[in-house]
């Protein structure tokens, strides 16, 4: 076990401090098993160093699932021994890189009642189906990628408080005098939501997140071939070339040659791997679960990485309202106008846009891009940034 450790500190002393995610705060940290999930990418690992690095390293121990050393040690046995040795706090990153996880996590959590166990994996399904087998063992927590406030903050040091939604609407977000938002904006839809933003292959580990989720994630879950891979890329081309895009699967199913059951299955599993996000009516329930109202990429850096540097710019608003939107609220499709949240409805679009597609709704504003300040129920776009 020397080597774990040598690693795990190795690993420590390269973790910076500077910064901690949103989530760092959110989660309940007295919890005797949490998983932290969210897609690749995101700094997952990042985040549970910090951690690590906040409380000390005295009793604990870090390690990725994925190390050689596993080839000849269970799981179950190596956190045993660190239990038995007086260890209190287990990270296990990459865990779903480990065969047997969730049965020998089952174990660790029974039969080391004083151990407490922090999990992180970037296959997201492969997550979701065995935390499903820990059930009231785990508590699970989602990491987003950056919004617009936490990238100002890592790239130009404007720190900025969170603001809540209602304070959005109310006008109550700030920004230092002399800078000026919307051009760093800009740098956020290409570059911004993932925090190796300042890497210069930047372009190159998006493209790897991507294929990754297409060609090993999805296809190992679902049980898919190479074949199938290459009908998740096409799916996400379709979608990033979209205004934004209303599913037609038997249309799109005509495109990519195969049968609208199978894009409708590919659809729901880029879905949960969060390569895409669904739009659906509130009023759907079950009924119409299996047909979103639109589909959107995850977030707006996708759509810059797949469309080949020319996004249609108004599935660009809408796919960073719902992506920053999302993560505090349940984001529903309106049938007056583009988004439903708390009874509230919005209308997307460009410093142009007017309010005569909402001037009959009750609580309804107009969300523009290109402005820097709003009025009334006029709300600069970059303002849904900056609540978490």
């Amino acid at each position: 076990m020397e080597n774990l450790y040598e690693l795990f500190y190795a690993k420590l002393d390269e973790t910076p401090t500077s910064f901690m995610r949103y989530l760092h705060d959110r989660i309940n940290w007295n919890n005797r098993m949490i998983a932290i999930l969210g897609e690749r990418g995101v700094g997952k690992t990042t985040l549970i160093l910090q951690k690590i690095k906040q409380d000390g390293i005295e009793h604990t121990l870090y390690f990725g699932a994925d190390n050689v050393y596993f080839a000849q040690h269970s799981l179950f046995d190596t956190a045993n021994e660190f239990y038995r040795k007086g260890g209190q706090r287990l990270y296990i990153d990459e865990i779903h890189k480990y065969p047997s996880w969730s049965m020998e996590l089952k174990m660790i959590y029974d039969y080391c009642p004083q151990l407490q166990v922090v999990i992180t994996g970037s296959s997201i399904l492969d997550l979701y189906k065995g935390i499903a087998d820990l059930s009231r063992r785990v508590i699970s927590y989602t990491l987003a990628g950056l919004s617009f406030r936490e990238f100002l903050a890592m790239t130009k040091g404007i720190d900025l408080p969170p603001v809540t939604f209602e304070e959005i609407l109310r006008h109550k977000v700030t920004f230092p005098t002399g800078e000026r938002p919307l051009a760093l904006f800009d740098d956020y839809l290409k570059t911004g939501y993932y925090p190796f933003w300042n890497e210069t292959d930047y372009a190159t580990r998006l493209n790897n997140v991507i294929n990754q989720t297409v060609e090993n994630d999805i296809p190992s879950y679902a049980k898919m071939n190479i074949a199938t891979s290459r009908k998740l890329k096409q799916l996400l081309f379709i979608i990033s070339q979209s205004v934004p895009f209303k599913p037609n699967y038997t249309e799109i199913g005509a495109a990519m040659e195969c049968d609208r059951g199978t894009v409708a299955d590919l659809a729901y599993y880029m879905d949960k791997a969060r390569l895409t996000m669904s739009l659906r009516h509130q009023d759907d329930g079950m009924k119409n679960y299996g047909k979103p109202e639109k589909l959107y990429l995850g977030n707006t850096n996708l759509i810059y990485a797949l469309s080949e540097g020319k996004p249609e710019v108004g599935n660009l608003r809408e796919t960073f309202f719902l992506s920053q939107m999302q993560v505090n609220q349940e984001v529903y499709a309106s049938k007056a106008a583009d988004f439903l949240i708390n009874g509230k409805t919005f209308e997307v679009g460009g410093k142009n846009k007017n309010k005569k597609q909402i001037a009959e709704v009750k609580d309804a504003f107009v969300v523009k891009d290109d402005i820097e300040y709003g009025y009334e129920n006029t709300i600069p776009l970059w303002h849904f940034g900056m609540g978490y």
